[in-house]
């Protein structure tokens, strides 16, 4: 499946459960050219209760991670695909919390919603030096940390080289964050991102969560209030809707987007 150009290989959890599964069988399946191809292998089965789901992700390094908003998105829609919640209300099961998750029925079939946990306003981080062409970054935690940096163009910058560079700065503490880059696309409302993820090591074609810390960024830096429209580098539309509660709350998060089903197969 693919979440704006973020792509995972999912996995119904009811006939091979993550404990099947060893790290190096994860990175020789996320693997391009030798093996299917992913940013990261999710695995989707039931929950704790009949209308809830659960769902496990592994990067393609085989590291497990507390959450990704594009596998979330990509969850909701397979689980209702597969019959394991209604698709119109459903409550998805992370390891970074327990989150109420839909599917658009706005849409063309191909995206999703989900209603995320309040999240901590995005703070500066000291120690933490910025290049050329960077006008400012903050640190702030959607399920994971992400560090978001406004940038002049996103074109411009090399996000292989800086991006690695940032993920492991020594200021932002031994687990590293994503790094997102942000610069303006023509309206207030609509912005371009892209983003260097940790445990995949590489630029990714979106990034959900890493665009709701970047909504909340904007929001603080004065440059924007959600809704906020994220063009990712797949071409791919990414919404984030949230609510300033208090100095250092948003609430109400909700991000919209792309949950495709590209290809069904057997793994051997």
């Amino acid at each position: 499946m693919t979440g704006s150009g973020n792509d995972f290989v999912m996995v119904d959890a009811r006939h091979t459960p993550p404990g099947d599964w060893s790290p190096q069988d994860i990175r020789a399946v996320c693997a391009r050219g030798t093996g299917v191809g992913a940013d990261g292998l999710v695995f989707v089965g039931p929950g704790s209760r009949a209308d809830s789901v659960r769902m496990i992700y592994f990067n393609s390094d085989g590291s497990r991670a507390a959450m990704c908003g594009n596998a979330a998105l990509c969850s909701t829609r397979l689980a209702a695909r597969l019959g394991l919640a209604p698709a119109t209300q459903m409550i998805l099961e992370t390891d970074a919390g327990t989150y109420d998750s839909r599917c658009d029925g706005q849409s063309d079939g191909t995206r999703a919603e989900l209603h995320l946990a309040p999240v901590k306003t995005p703070a500066p981080v000291k120690g933490l030096g910025i290049a050329t062409g960077e006008r400012q970054a903050v640190l702030g935690t959607v399920g994971v940390p992400h560090l978001v940096v406004l940038v002049e163009d996103v074109d411009l910058v090399d996000v292989l080289t800086r991006g690695k560079a940032l993920r492991s700065d020594p200021a932002l503490g031994p687990a590293g964050a994503n790094v997102n880059f942000v610069s303006g696309g023509g309206r207030s409302s609509e912005w371009r991102m892209r983003t260097y993820e940790r445990g995949i090591e590489d630029e990714t074609l979106a990034c959900g969560t890493g665009a709701v810390a970047a909504a909340c960024a904007l929001a603080e830096w004065g440059l924007a209030q959600p809704p906020l429209s994220f063009w990712t580098r797949s071409g791919r539309r990414l919404e984030v809707r949230a609510r300033r509660v208090s100095a250092d709350l948003y609430d109400d998060v909700w991000l919209d987007g792309e949950a495709r089903l590209v290809v069904r197969g057997v793994i051997n």
